[in-house]
This record gives structure tokens, C-alpha cells and sequence, in this order.
């Protein structure tokens, strides 16, 4: 029965600000104050195209929260534009020139509140994370929050800046992969008495980077046009040699990719966020040409890097998978718990934890933490799956029937060929 580990694609966007402060812990209103009362003005900025199935989902995410809804339409022929208005926000058509700041500078223009809120139509506001929010936005030297945003799917979490004060000089940069960062690192070093804080726990939840959507040929096309132009016009920048780097090892052309990744860490002054993503794919770069000794030195150099520990996930995850591949299965089990570590909610990092402490022949610790992934994601097939193995080996064969036909469900469930598979396999051994 096979065991998969989990490893981190790609990572397609992060901040590089500079942390000057981080707000760990919720705000506590007092009596006079509704949770669910706006304290501040806020602007919610979106620009949109053919979002009619997503829109909905994300604008009743910020209701309650926001002042007003901003949208910039940039060529829907669907019923986006309706369905924007009919939650009340205010929409401006946007001639569409493959230039994403451009676009989201629109929306920035119409904004009236004291903050702005930047979400795209498949992200969605966690709610718990409003009232840390709120409590950011009412002091007085906050300039920017970067937010945690959570991937669908086996992505790492990535910090964006996408919270910040509603200031003219602050505006959006890069024409894909756009932010905000260039402008606010210029504020910061004239005006050094203002804070980018970075709130504690998941602020925004993403859909857009699953693999059906990335797999989107359209999709693909437009981000290599559109940062192919930007590079000739800037060859040596460091941070769009990373995402075009990474775009083109993602589509399996490693040569290309390779040399821009290596040419951004050959660019003066590179910021450590873009230096952690550069290590980290030429890491996965390196590991698809099995050359492990290459890719371990990448994987450490992204660790070692000035960022949050969120935004290390990937590479410590990916990492503890390299180690395992090789035997190397102490050092796997320090990837995998440093991983778990920082976020005890990472539910590949505790089911590839259990393969590794399965492995090393500790059949309780490994069932613990294959339980922890099912717990986090019941929809875990292969956790399922080797929770079953586990369970079949210490005896508790009632139980593991349980979790083999769980995970035969789920297979199933996911179209699968593993279901069918895993089933015959039971047959044969009489347990089913």
C-alpha cells in the first residue's frame, strides 16, 4: 500500500516589506461597541472579469466589515457587474492593457475610506481575523498589515500586504505578481516613524492557485506575456527574474528557469522574502533533476532567511520530504515537527511527520499525527489510507478496516483510480 508524501508546489506570491511590528493577540472591545461595527473607515478594492461564480462568496466575507465595495471591472461578459452592485458596490469599467497595477490603481482611485481592503473574487475574509483588524487599523502609526493568506490545496501560505492606509503615494507596482511593497518601502525610509505590521493567524483564504485553475493555458499564456515584457524592459530584477523563474519550472522548463533564478540571486540588494522564494525554487528545481546535494543547500538557505515562519512551511516541508527519500529519516522528523511547530494546523506537515515516525518504526506517534491530519482535513484520503496500514500493523484490524474504507470512499470521492486499487488489494488480503 503506497505512501505519498506531501510536498509544496511553486509558491506564486509573498510581501518583501520589512516587519516592524507584529499584533499577536485579538483586540478586546469594550461594552460600547458592536463586534460587528465598523471602527474605522474602510474600502474594499477588487477589480474583476467573468467572476459571477466567486463574487458572491467573497463579498459576503467582508459584510458587516467594510464601508464600501470599490469594484473595477476590466471586461466581464457574464453577470459580475450585477452581482457587484447588488451588494452595493460602486463599479468603474477598466479598459484592459495586461497591466495589473494599472488596473488595481483604478480601484484606488475611487476609494473614500481612511483604509483599504484588497481582495481578488476568489479569496475570501476569515472572519476571525477581523476584530486583530480592527484593533491594527485604530492605531494611529500603522501604515501597512500584511496579512497571512491560506492556499486551497497543497500550496504554501504566503504573507501579501494587502491592508494598508488610504495614501496617494501608495500604489501598486509591477504589471503581474503586482504589490504595493516598492511604494511602501520609499514611505517607510522617508517617513521611518510608521509601522508594517504583521497580523497573527489565517486573514485570508485563496482558491485560485489549484491545479485546475494554474493548469488554465489562457491563464498561463497571460502571466508568461506579461512578465516576459517586463523583464526585457528590467533584466536584472530580482524579484520578477523569481516569478518568471518559477512560472517557467512550474511549465517544466527548468533551463530557462533555472538561469533567471540564478541570475535574481546574483541581483544587488535583494530583499529577503524574494531571497527565500529564489532558494526555494531552485530547490524544487534541483530535486526534479535529482540533485538532492544542490537542493538541500537551497532548501537551508530559504530557512535561514529574516521572514516569518509561515512563509518557511514549503521549504521545511519539502525539505523533511528530500531527507526522507534519502533515509535520512532524523533529520525528516526535524523538518516535519519544525513545520508542525509553527503551525500546528498543517495537516500535510503532521501526515508526512507520521510517515517519517512510521518509518522509524513508532507506530503510536505516527498514528497520532496521521489522527491530527484527518482531524484538520477529513477529507484526507491518504491519510486515511496509512492510518489503515498503521493500525493493521499494531492489531487493531476492526479499526484499520474502518480507516481503509474511508480512505477508499474519499479516493472515489476524488476520481481516484487509488479507490479502486486499494479495494482489490483488501479483497485479496480478506479484509473486506
Amino acid at each position: 500500500m503506497k505512501q505519498k508524501l506531501k510536498a509544496y508546489p511553486p509558491i506564486h506570491s509573498s510581501t518583501h516589506l520589512p516587519l516592524r511590528h507584529s499584533i499577536t493577540s485579538p483586540f478586546i472591545y469594550s461594552s460600547t461597541h458592536s463586534p460587528i461595527t465598523p471602527l474605522m473607515n474602510l474600502s474594499l478594492c477588487m477589480i474583476v472579469r467573468d467572476e459571477e461564480a466567486l463574487l458572491p462568496r467573497c463579498l459576503k466575507s467582508v459584510h458587516g466589515f467594510v464601508d464600501e465595495i470599490v469594484v473595477v471591472d476590466t471586461g466581464s461578459t457574464d453577470g459580475t457587474v450585477d452581482i457587484a452592485r447588488a451588494f452595493g458596490a460602486r463599479v468603474y469599467s477598466f479598459d484592459w492593457c495586461d497591466d495589473f497595477s494599472a488596473a488595481r490603481n483604478e480601484s484606488l482611485k475611487y476609494a473614500r475610506g481612511e483604509w483599504i481592503l484588497v481582495l481578488d473574487a476568489d479569496e475570501v475574509l476569515v472572519p476571525e481575523i477581523v476584530p486583530t483588524l480592527k484593533q491594527a487599523m485604530q492605531k494611529q502609526d500603522v501604515l501597512v498589515m500584511t496579512l497571512l493568506r491560506q492556499e486551497v490545496g497543497n500550496h504554501p501560505p504566503s504573507l501579501i500586504s494587502r491592508a494598508f492606509r488610504n495614501r496617494s503615494d501608495i500604489r501598486f507596482t509591477r504589471p503581474y505578481h503586482e504589490l504595493v511593497d516598492d511604494s511602501i518601502t520609499t514611505i517607510l525610509n522617508q517617513e521611518p516613524h510608521w509601522q508594517v505590521v504583521e497580523l497573527a493567524g489565517v486573514a485570508i483564504r485563496h482558491g485560485g492557485y489549484g491545479a485546475a485553475a494554474i493548469a488554465q493555458r489562457r491563464k498561463l499564456d497571460r502571466a508568461r506575456t506579461i512578465m516576459e515584457r517586463y523583464l526585457d524592459a528590467n533584466p536584472h530584477d530580482s524579484y520578477i527574474c523569481n516569478k518568471l523563474g518559477a512560472l517557467y519550472i512550474d511549465c517544466g522548463n527548468l533551463p530557462d528557469g533555472m538561469e533567471l533564478l540564478q541570475r535574481g540571486l546574483q541581483s544587488s540588494q535583494v530583499e529577503p522574502p524574494v531571497l527565500y522564494e529564489l532558494h526555494y525554487h531552485l530547490a524544487s528545481a534541483y530535486r526534479q533533476l535529482n540533485q538532492p546535494t544542490q537542493a538541500k543547500y537551497h532548501y537551508q538557505r530559504a530557512t535561514e532567511q529574516p521572514i516569518s515562519a509561515h512563509s518557511k512551511l514549503g521549504a521545511y516541508n519539502n525539505w523533511g520530504s528530500l531527507l526522507q527519500e534519502q533515509g535520512n529519516l532524523p533529520g525528516a522528523k526535524a523538518c516535519f515537527q519544525q513545520a508542525v511547530e509553527i503551525d500546528p494546523n498543517f495537516a500535510p506537515g503532521h501526515f508526512n511527520l507520521g510517515l517519517t515516525l512510521k518509518a522509524m518504526g513508532d507506530l503510536e506517534g505516527a498514528i497520532a499525527h496521521y489522527q491530527q491530519a484527518i482531524q484538520l482535513n477529513p477529507s484526507y484520503a491518504d491519510a486515511y489510507q496509512n492510518l489503515g496500514v498503521a493500525l493493521l500493523k499494531q492489531g487493531q484490524v476492526m479499526a484499520s478496516v474502518h480507516a481503509f474504507r474511508q480512505a477508499i470512499a474519499l479516493h472515489k470521492q476524488h476520481g481516484s483510480p487509488e479507490g479502486e486499487r486499494l479495494e482489490q488489494t483488501l479483497r485479496e488480503m480478506r479484509l473486506l
